[in-house]
């Protein structure tokens, strides 16, 4: 949100208070990370004793809830109700007389927090002065008009945030009272994550709003917002608040990179680096990793779509016409209307359509696939759950104490009460005949169509619930995953996320349409993701909206069988590969039975996420931060550490792509490419980009047909040039078996 007019004047209606000396600097162990520092901040500088009358002061407090981790409190009245923050599994919570993660000391130079490679120094006196080190190198820090205290009048005239904005179903209520930071942006800095979002990679110049909304791909909103954003400079920033954050990210002041929030306190936390793995295992380890996810989920998941028409019959004949063509799947998903409309959710199959759903299910997993099938958090009217759950009091209700209810979606729906812990367990209760009856997993559609004119049960405040709805949902319906299925064999397949969200894997990128740009678009938003810490993304292969044409349904397989997970799902078309051109049933068979053979390699790189919260799909930045060409590139990514591609976003086939240093080799055709440049070449359907990094060796799988077999009988590793010495890689097969194997990298040979 901008208050300001340029750099000297304030907006109309804008009135505003600024940190302008640290005038006490004392050490504390009153705070929750046990020992820290405490700075009082006139809204002046004190010249003289009178001027510390009718004088507003911000109050700002650092701890260390973990090692290379600072929190940031700025508070403006520090009694008034403070919403909480997010779920932080990671944070150490010391004892009574605990010292907590960081070491604190104040001396006349002023003070001092160190945790780790991070150190936090508060200058005294005036200007204000608040710096961050990474391994004793300043990465950035508070100056002068950084922290504010905002007042907004009736009328004021603001631009960017939410205040005021008529959309019900994403409006959060008009705020009066904002606490904003800036921190500088270095010359050369870059900013990338904020979670899943669609416009450019790197997020200078923008503004940025935290607050889930169903605006598909092709916008500028988000169905998963995170206020969570990694320097290129070594560290990351995690504001911790669920509800709504508004970032200026070198765009109001192009100096710096302002985040506000409404009310009387903001906090954040510091995250230090130096390499963007070691922010992303920081930030994950305090945030929460992934839990592994079952290796038949990395098949190909293939979808009777949105609204055509689908029954037993019509699902067999894609399975078994999948099966004739050599085409594995591994997972079956049932859309919407396996349900009755208009009784969205009851959690029935529509009788009509699935006379006979038990035998259904027994006779799909007697053809070796696991079911899916798609539910949201509401209710609709003439769903007999709607009564049933709204006189146990399990729906949202408005302030006048009736049931909450639209009909955007679903006529008359109302909205599952997650802060409710009976409503938790009812809802859970209708999952588990589900998954009795032989459903495997859940598509958890929706989640961001939060109302703000609503009471929680919990007392929750409605503005911050609108984002945190989505992890109260999902984890809602992974908790019973995991508690029926299994440790390691519970996967969603979800939309709506937070800071957070990777804790519950899978998540998809949404509703894209069936386009070369929207393609394009849906990598950006997954990179995005990928650098806020979620490790498991899909995509609609082909996109959801609309029908491709063959060109883009294959290039588009390519790109969608090159990553964790991968799903044929589409709005009111099929997307069986037959229904465009013969070469896309080709197409799928290579890049199936490509996947099917990486599988040592890719589930390998998950295991290591779970441990790590390094993602499977990584953004250059991410592999190569001390390469300053792939600063921009958001056309290309690695998938694991050693492959590299770049899928191609035209119908000629013509790509452009950037190689890092070293002798690279073409996984498909062995070519070798010496890096350190640009390459363009034409590829067509059945191959693109695809190289193995200098010095790998891969794990080289026996299978094509599924992604869960044992990974040792019959491995291969193939070596690949420009190492030396000898490697040893682990495989891990899905039964848990591991096995180290060593190879010789003097003498590649594949």
């Amino acid at each position: 949100m901008k208050f300001t007019d340029g750099f000297w004047q304030l907006r109309p209606g804008v009135t505003a208070l600024y940190a302008q000396e640290a005038y006490d600097i004392e050490q504390t162990t009153d705070t929750p990370d046990g020992t820290g520092i405490v700075v009082t901040a006139p809204t002046m500088v004190i010249a003289k004793r009178g001027d510390v009358l009718n004088r507003p002061v911000l109050t700002t407090t650092l701890s260390s809830p973990a090692e290379g981790v600072i929190r940031v409190r700025i508070a403006h009245h520090e009694g008034a109700h403070w919403h909480g923050g997010f779920e932080l599994p990671g944070a150490d919570e010391p004892g009574a007389g605990e010292a907590g993660a960081g070491t604190a000391s104040v001396s006349a130079d002023g003070g001092e927090l160190a945790s780790g490679a991070l150190t936090a120094r508060v200058a005294p006196g005036a200007p204000w002065n608040l710096s961050f080190e990474v391994d004793g190198r300043r990465v950035t820090g508070s100056g002068h008009k950084a922290q504010g205290y905002v007042r907004l009048s009736p009328d004021a005239q603001v631009d960017g945030g939410i205040v005021g904005n008529a959309r019900a179903e994403a409006s959060a209520p008009a705020a009066t009272a904002f606490v904003h930071e800036q921190l500088d942006l270095g010359v050369g800095e870059l900013i990338y994550g904020l979670g899943e979002r669609f416009g450019p990679l790197v997020k200078n110049g923008q503004t940025v709003e935290i607050w889930n909304a169903d605006g598909g791909t092709s916008s500028e909103q988000a169905y998963k917002s995170v206020p969570f954003h990694l320097s290129n400079r070594g560290y990351g920033i995690l504001v911790n608040d669920p509800g709504h954050v508004s970032y200026e990210i070198g765009s109001e002041a192009v100096e710096r990179v302002q985040f506000s929030v409404p009310g009387e306190a903001l906090e954040y936390f510091v995250i230090a680096g130096p390499t963007p793995k070691d922010v992303l295992r920081r930030y994950t380890a305090l945030t929460g990793r992934p839990p592994v996810v079952p290796a038949w989920s990395y098949g190909l998941w293939l979808s009777t779509s949105f609204t055509t028409d689908y029954d037993e019959q019509t699902v067999n004949s894609f399975i078994d016409e999948m099966s004739a063509r050599e085409l594995p799947v591994s997972v079956f998903h049932f859309d919407c209307f396996w349900m009755r409309e208009f009784n969205w959710c009851d959690f029935e199959w529509d009788a009509r359509v699935f006379p006979d759903p038990t035998g259904m299910l027994e006779r799909l997993h007697e053809k070796d696939l696991r079911v899916s099938v798609w539910i949201n958090p509401y209710i609709g009217q003439r769903s007999p759950l709607f009564r049933e759950a709204g006189d146990a009091g399990y729906l949202v209700k408005r302030a006048d104490g009736s049931i909450w209810q639209w009909d955007l979606w679903q006529a008359g729906m109302g909205l599952v009460d997650f802060t409710n812990p009976d409503a938790v367990a009812w809802y859970q209760s209708k999952l588990r005949g589900l998954i009795a009856q032989g459903v495997d997993c859940f598509k958890t559609d929706f989640g961001e169509r939060i109302p703000t004119d609503v009471v929680w049960a919990d007392g929750s405040d409605p503005a911050r619930m609108h984002n945190h709805y989505a992890q109260l949902y999902n984890r809602a319906v992974h908790d019973v995953l995991t508690e029926t299925r299994g440790a390691g064999e519970a996967v969603l397949f979800a939309r709506s996320a937070t800071a957070g969200g990777q804790s519950m894997p899978v998540h998809w990128g949404g509703d894209s349409t069936s386009t070369f740009a929207s393609m394009a678009e849906t990598l950006r938003g997954g990179l995005s993701l990928a650098l806020t810490g979620f490790a498991f993304w899909s995509h609609d292969i082909g996109g959801f909206e609309g029908t491709p044409d063959a060109g883009v349904f294959k290039r588009w397989t390519a790109f969608g069988l090159l990553g964790s997970h991968s799903r044929f799902h589409g709005s009111s078309s099929y997307r069986v590969p037959w229904a465009f051109d013969d070469e896309a049933v080709e197409v799928t068979r290579i890049f199936t039975h490509l996947k099917m053979r990486l599988m040592p390699y890719l589930f390998k790189a998950g295991l290591d996420a779970t441990r790590t919260g390094t993602p499977l799909m990584r953004p250059m930045q991410l592999e190569f931060p001390d390469d300053p060409s792939v600063a921009y590139l958001d056309r290309q990514y690695m998938l694991g550490g050693d492959l590299l591609v770049a899928p191609v976003f035209s119908e000629t086939g013509e790509v452009e792509f950037y190689l890092p240093d070293g002798e690279w080799t073409s996984l498909l055709t062995g070519e070798r490419v010496t890096g350190g440049r640009w390459l363009r070449e034409t590829h067509g359907y059945e191959s693109l980009p695809l190289y193995v990094r200098p010095g790998a060796v891969l794990p080289w799988g026996a299978r094509e047909d599924r992604p869960d077999y044992d990974y040792h009988d019959g491995l291969q590793l193939r070596v690949f040039p420009g190492g030396s010495g000898r490697r040893s890689i682990t495989v891990t097969s899905p039964d848990g078996t591991v096995r180290t194997y060593t190879a010789d990298l003097e003498e590649p040979t594949e």
